[in-house]
């Protein structure tokens, strides 16, 4: 499933990080990397840009950034 997917409340493994090799290392540098796990913190009304919580950091995310990471819930 995709990271834009994910319900908010909820936790999630990144499994893998799509994208150009600029988008890939911004993610990376964020805290965004396979194994990590992230939290859908808050979605905007309109669903754009959605909020999520690495490491205990806030980051937020267009929604077309989110559906290039791939998660597994947990």
């Amino acid at each position: 499933m995709r990271l834009s997917e994910l319900e908010l409340g909820k936790e999630a493994v990144v499994l893998s990080i799509g994208g150009d090799p600029f988008l890939k290392r911004r993610l990376r540098e964020m805290g965004i990397i396979r194994g990590a796990i992230v939290k859908v913190d808050h979605i905007a009304p309109l669903g754009d840009p959605i909020e999520v919580v690495v490491k205990e950091t806030r980051i937020s995310l267009r929604k077309s950034e989110a559906e290039l990471v791939e998660v597994e819930p947990v």
